[in-house]
């Protein structure tokens, strides 16, 4: 990913992430209101990129059983591989987008409706070569792309 993007920013998905948070909440507590505190104080802690004090809020719960306890660790698992991905305020004031629903959306119409229609069968080159056209068409920079293999189909002639 680093190769393709050097400049880019890993953000984890908002919403996958408050499932996970949700999933051990329901577990853990009981009551509805228990379950609402405990997801938006954990939220809140992801939210200023503060996942120590979230990892140290799952930390302090006391499992009623061995799942429960296997969830929490799951989810502090989950939480401390993906730390360097989470502070959604930071994302918010760079104007990026905390969800990949836009992302998944254009995989799969960039991808997905020219790739993978009815009786359609790529070699993995001429596939790559393509959807590399697809994203220079919807980039807007489809000139550029096609002037710049102009440049180098003459210069390997010269």
């Amino acid at each position: 990913m680093t190769a393709a993007f050097p400049t880019g920013r890993e953000i984890l998905d908002y919403y996958h992430c408050s499932e996970h948070i949700h999933k051990v909440a329901q577990v853990h507590f009981n009551e509805q209101n228990q379950q609402a505190k405990g997801i938006e104080a954990t939220m809140a802690r992801l939210n200023f990129g503060d996942v120590e004090s979230g990892l140290w809020g799952l930390q302090r719960m006391n499992a009623a059983s061995a799942e429960d306890e296997e969830e929490i660790e799951k989810l502090i698992g989950y939480l401390k591989n993906n730390a360097h991905r989470i502070n959604y305020k930071a994302c918010k004031r760079g104007q990026y987008p905390s969800g990949s629903g836009g992302i998944e959306s254009a995989n799969k119409f960039i991808c997905h409706v020219r790739m993978k229609r009815s009786g359609a069968w790529w070699y993995q080159i001429n596939g790559n070569k393509m959807l590399r056209l697809r994203c220079a068409f919807y980039n807007e920079t489809f000139d550029e792309v096609f002037a710049r293999y102009k440049r180098l189909k003459s210069a390997k002639k010269g």
